[in-house]
């Protein structure tokens, strides 16, 4: 059966300022999940860039005195350069100001929509926040707040288009309750389905050229609006895939493609189950297959963003402790419901326990005693699988449990299954004590000399799965595992440590 082809995206961030950890956690779940599908053979388009036109990004601008294009180009750059210290495999990055593919997409989409009859002009007042580019009711607001940013939103009066959002209600309801549109967790799927039981109403779908400083893609035969931020935003699932240029790529990925992934943070569900989709059934154009939905990442308890003034930045943390350590945090210790506060303390303690106390030490013991027992050679396993036969089933079943548990979207349960392995291989080390095995075959023992062919067979198997398993989830140390227990000119490299100690780098006085 041939594998299914999947293509896969993050969010596009605004580029107000730097990116964030909160951030990167999104891309690195993408990112394991693009090279999870191409190791299991299935073909993968992964995408991620930038949100530029944005009013936030003019604002920032402004305070900086700068011209906009400049703060934008600044930013994403700095969005751009997290592909090397996070290790990500993608395949595209679409930048909204520059990307030529874009504007042509996006004002393609526009007239398709109007041409379904679903986009009017008409007068509205209302609360609008510039951190969300959202407009409120006094009902969605908390102690006239916004519930996301804490802010007092604006008042803002002038005629904007609207896109007819009511008109696709039944439809979207049937949609994602039939699980034809599949939204993870479940708790997010009801909470979307609630909305839409709500009642859907239709939402301003362009800004005044005045109030977005004429920044953004000019409304089609309506120069004086310019394209609302999300509207323009949502079209780079398609417009980075070329449509509305001819390119066979939209084709190919988004039309006949088995999977249309979109990673979301549950803040902008909203916009991406409802909006998005409600567009495309407007245009007559192919759904996404999945939304999955993360949580916030937090600091003492506060959601990490920009505007909070309480980010961590993910380049900062990765040259302090290692890829490995950032992206094994992110996967390890975040759940699929619920938030996650974030430490540099946590972040060490797991990857100390995990990586040289758990990994590193395993990986370490088995090569050194097949160097002192096997002189490297690694032993065929034979016909007696003494003490080894639950190894070797875990082994067995661990690729099909991580399966699951990422078609689950459940990363921490996806790691928990690799690291079963490691688990099981520490208690066949203590059960069958190979050194004592060593100890009888000198004295001319041979049922124990077979019997420690069969231990450090499937020790060493044990380790390559790992080595395997854990390649999407930190390919740097995968790599390095796949190293030392792959055997070169008929035996393995010598054992060496494999990851220090972060808690001892962290305490020099040169530390960061």
């Amino acid at each position: 059966m041939t594998a299914p082809r999947h293509y896969i995206t993050t969010t596009i961030p605004y580029v107000n300022a730097r990116p964030h950890l909160g951030f990167a956690l999104e891309l690195v779940q993408a990112d394991t999940l693009a090279r999870h599908h191409r190791r299991r053979g299935g073909e993968v388009r992964l995408v991620s860039g930038t949100d530029d036109n944005s009013l936030k990004n003019v604002l920032a601008a402004e305070a900086e005195s700068i011209d906009v294009q400049s703060l934008v180009d600044r930013n994403a750059e700095a969005f751009a350069a997290l592909r090397d210290p996070l290790t990500l495999s993608l395949d595209d990055f679409i930048r909204t100001s520059r990307d030529p593919r874009h504007r042509v997409g996006v004002e393609r989409l526009w007239r398709r929509c109007a041409a379904a009859g679903d986009l009017y002009r008409k007068h509205y007042e209302g609360l609008y926040c510039v951190g969300c580019e959202q407009f409120y009711t006094e009902d969605q607001l908390v102690d006239g707040r916004c519930a996301e940013h804490g802010t007092e939103p604006q008042r803002v009066a002038e005629e904007n288009w609207f896109f007819r959002l009511s008109r696709h209600a039944d439809r979207l309801h049937d949609l994602i309750s039939s699980g034809t549109l599949r939204i993870e967790p479940a708790v997010r799927r009801n909470e979307v389905l609630a909305l839409i039981a709500g009642g859907l109403h239709d939402f301003s779908v362009s800004r005044s050229h005045t109030r977005a400083r004429g920044w953004g893609i000019p409304v089609p035969d309506d120069p004086s609006q310019v394209v609302y931020v999300w509207w323009d935003a949502l079209g780079n699932y398609v417009t980075s895939l070329g449509y509305g240029t001819g390119d066979p790529a939209y084709e190919k990925w988004w039309v006949t493609s088995e999977r249309r992934v979109h990673l979301v943070g549950k803040g902008v569900l909203r916009f991406h189950a409802v909006y998005w989709p409600a567009m495309l059934l407007s245009a007559g154009l192919p759904l996404p297959t999945e939304i999955l939905v993360h949580d916030y990442l937090t600091v003492d308890g506060r959601k990490i963003s920009k505007s909070g003034g309480n980010t961590v930045d993910p380049a900062a943390l990765v040259a302090a402790y290692g890829t490995d350590a950032v992206r094994w945090w992110l996967l390890r210790e975040v759940p699929r419901v619920g938030d996650a506060d974030f430490t540099p303390d946590r972040l060490i303690a797991r990857a100390d326990a995990d990586f040289a106390g758990g990994l590193g030490n395993l990986v370490h013991r088995i090569v050194t005693m097949v160097h002192r027992y096997r002189g490297g050679v690694v032993p065929s396993l034979g016909a007696d699988k003494f003490a080894v036969a639950t190894l070797l089933d875990v082994c067995g079943k661990a690729p099909a449990q991580v399966d699951a548990a990422l078609a689950d979207f459940d990363f921490r349960r996806a790691t928990g299954a690799a690291w079963s392995v490691v688990e099981e291989a520490n208690r066949c080390i203590d059960a069958t004590r190979p050194w004592e095995l060593a100890r009888a075959e000198r004295q001319g023992n041979t049922n124990a000399a077979e019997r420690l062919d069969a231990v450090l067979a499937a020790l060493v198997t044990a380790c390559r799965v790992l080595a395997d398993e854990l390649r999407p989830f930190i390919p740097d140390a995968a790599g390095l595992i796949a190293r030392q227990v792959i055997s070169v000119d008929g035996s393995l490299p010598p054992a060496h440590p494999l990851f220090p100690r972060l808690q001892d780098a962290a305490q020099r006085p040169d530390h960061p």
